[in-house]
């Protein structure tokens, strides 16, 4: 049936707010971040594992930017980036519990989805650089590629966001936890279901899904300009 904000809302009251391929690069990063860890504790002496980890993490944040163009309506930036203004004003709507209610991401939670993009984007192409501070002969595609000072930095910073990417990871969970107690709006659910409850959401009344043809598409773009750039500046893949 159809609600009077023109929805195609099912006989649950659901309508659809994410695509499948979003959903499949949501959980994906999840499990290569802790891969990432996981791989550079106890991974291979050559750090096989962590590099190829590190591949994938970036073919996928440009899989997310060419995705955030070209994909679901929900999925694109137009429509979850927003200003400061708007985003501070979310948050004090959320703290005095004034009912606001989005399809996709909120104010803030777009605001959230870059940082996330930019600190885990930026740390995996750090790596391309970095030599492992354990063993300096162990060290990413491009490392020999540049000066010592680059080299140098680069490990730095690469160990150091991920630092601060496990401390963006607790406030994101515990967020999560907040938006189910004090607005008792439930947001990981959605990223598994692809629907949630219809509602008067202020962005749209649902999601218009691209397919999985094109999401396969931008995939095989994503992974070209990865590898393809890495082989273009004169790295090895292994």
């Amino acid at each position: 049936m159809t609600n009077s904000g023109g929805a195609n809302v099912r006989a649950d009251g659901q309508v659809a707010v994410w695509d499948g391929a979003t959903r499949l690069f949501h959980w994906l990063l999840v499990a290569l971040f802790i891969s990432a860890w996981a791989s550079h504790e106890w991974g291979d002496a050559g750090l096989v594992w962590h590099t190829w980890n590190g591949y994938a993490v970036l073919v996928l944040v440009v899989w997310r930017l060419l995705w955030g163009f070209i994909g679901s309506s929900t999925s694109r930036f137009s429509a979850f980036v927003y200003g400061p203004a708007a985003a501070f004003r979310y948050g004090i709507d959320f703290l005095l519990r004034r009912p606001r209610h989005f399809l996709g991401h909120n104010p803030l939670g777009g605001l959230s989805v870059l940082a996330l993009l930019a600190l885990v984007g930026g740390q995996a192409l750090l790596g391309l650089f970095a030599y492992d501070d354990h063993d300096l002969l162990v060290g990413g595609p491009l490392s020999s590629k540049v000066p010592d000072a680059v080299w140098a930095a680069a490990s730095r910073w690469h160990h150091r966001l991920f630092d601060l990417l496990w401390i963006v990871v607790v406030l994101h969970i515990v967020a999560n936890v907040l938006y189910l107690v004090w607005k008792g709006e439930n947001l990981v659910r959605p990223m598994i279901t692809g629907r949630k409850p219809s509602a008067t959401f202020e962005d749209a009344p649902e999601a218009s899904l691209a397919g999985w043809g094109r999401a396969f598409i931008c995939l095989l773009v994503a992974a070209a300009i990865v590898f393809g750039g890495i082989l273009a500046a004169g790295g090895r893949l292994l």
